[in-house]
């Protein structure tokens, strides 16, 4: 082991050595304790923690909201659609075919979500208002 710790320090002193005078190096191994440490500053830092939360808050949040477009808004608007099969409904138009019941599934999903995500923060900017006071 010692011969080791000599020939790692001499390997040093020669990358030393054809380094010009003046230049400021470093020649230190990073310990897994000090890289752990870092990471964990970093997760704190950028709040990584609590953006995996609410990721997967808003992956169950997604199929929440799905099944209420699915569920219980679309069977309201069937009964405008003559063949009630609003999702497959298509234009025509000579060689083309327009889906835009899908599309206007897509939109309502959509404006529900921008609804309920407004609603949400409405709520938690006026508590964070209502603490600041």
């Amino acid at each position: 082991m010692e011969n080791l710790k000599e020939k790692i320090d001499a390997k040093r002193a020669e990358i030393k050595s054809k380094i010009p005078q003046g230049v400021k190096t470093k020649l230190k191994a990073h310990s897994p304790h000090k890289f752990t440490k870092e990471f964990m500053e970093f997760l704190k830092e950028y709040k990584i923690l609590g953006l995996a939360i609410a990721f997967v808050i808003g992956a169950a949040a997604n199929q929440l909201v799905k099944s209420l477009v699915d569920n219980i808004v679309m069977p309201l608007i069937n009964p405008l659609i003559p063949s009630g099969e609003w999702k497959e409904a298509i234009w025509a138009l000579g060689p083309f075919s327009l889906s835009w019941g899908k599309f206007i599934s897509d939109l309502i999903y959509f404006l529900i979500i921008a609804l309920v995500i407004f609603i949400i923060v409405k709520k938690i900017l006026k508590k964070e208002n209502a603490l600041k006071k």
